[in-house]
């Protein structure tokens, strides 16, 4: 069984997306279609524009997920997904891919959640650090004994977490869990705090959104961040997707029960090849590949 995954904020790069839109009329009129959606030429920008232009939130986010699903789309008879899974912004990008959602209907998801954050960023000064080389109980515990505000983000592969909190926190957890053995410990240059309790004004302007929004029956099961489990019930997909922003990214967990599912390879659609490196790390045994057009 076919696996295909999507990558999210991180992953991009100058000159994303490019061959796609040369080669490919499909293609084309798909990332025409979002400058319109967009009200700016995001194309301009993701095949040359600067790092710095890249790095906005507002247009990072919307660039991932445009690379995802185009990709996805010009891959035709080839894409048959058994089932899809995001990494945290990807997680949209796989609802289009098994139908969830329309791609125009996506992408403004995507804006949205984009510029929501950006907000909630503003409004609290936040960031987020990678862990690496702790089992997940001690960061966990180290997390919950810091009077501020900081959780578990991401648990993106074993002996690897990103938390996220405010900026005292997290010089607070770095400096403990680096006594208690971590390997490494280290920020990470992002804006804010994902995927924890200080995203909640960017969770309540994108649940407006998302409620608003028609999701259908998918063609194959979404494995979603919030519990790892698998869902083709539009109503719980929605629910699960307004918690995302808030809740952490159980990525390591997600893949296990995907193997566990049947999964026998893992295509990853979008740029990079970060969360085939993850998977390796989580089961060694199982076979990657980056999806080409």
């Amino acid at each position: 069984m076919k696996a295909y995954v999507f990558p999210g904020q991180g992953a991009q790069f100058i000159g994303m997306g490019k061959d796609l839109y040369e080669k490919s009329i499909v293609a084309k009129d798909l990332f025409e279609n979002a400058n319109s959606i967009l009200g700016f030429r995001i194309t301009d920008l993701m095949f040359a524009g600067t790092d710095e232009d890249l790095k906005q939130t507002k247009v990072t986010q919307p660039a991932i997920f445009l690379h995802s699903t185009i990709l996805a789309s010009v891959l035709f008879d080839s894409f048959k997904p058994d089932m899809v899974a995001g990494h945290s912004l990807g997680e949209f990008s796989a609802l289009v891919a098994n139908r969830t959602l329309t791609f125009e209907d996506g992408l403004i998801l995507v804006s949205k959640r984009a510029m929501a954050m950006q907000k909630a960023c503003e409004k609290t000064p936040s960031t987020m650090a990678a862990i690496l080389g702790l089992d997940d109980n001690i960061v966990e515990e180290v997390c919950a004994s810091i009077k501020q505000v900081v959780v578990p983000a991401n648990y993106n592969s074993p002996g690897q977490i990103v938390i996220s909190g405010s900026n005292e926190g997290i010089d607070k957890a770095i400096e403990i869990l680096k006594e208690k053995g971590a390997k490494r410990a280290l920020k990470l240059a992002v804006g804010g705090a994902f995927h924890s309790p200080l995203m909640e004004p960017a969770r309540l302007e994108l649940e407006e959104a998302i409620r608003g929004t028609t999701f259908r029956i998918p063609i194959c099961p979404v494995y979603q961040n919030v519990n790892a489990k698998p869902s083709v019930d539009p109503d719980v997909i929605k629910s699960n997707l307004v918690s995302q922003l808030t809740s952490p990214v159980r990525w390591t967990k997600s893949i296990l029960n995907m193997i566990s599912g049947g999964a026998t390879t893992f295509v990853e659609v979008g740029p990079g090849c970060v969360l085939s490196g993850l998977i390796k790390k989580i089961n060694r045994d199982a076979v990657t590949e980056s999806a080409t057009f």
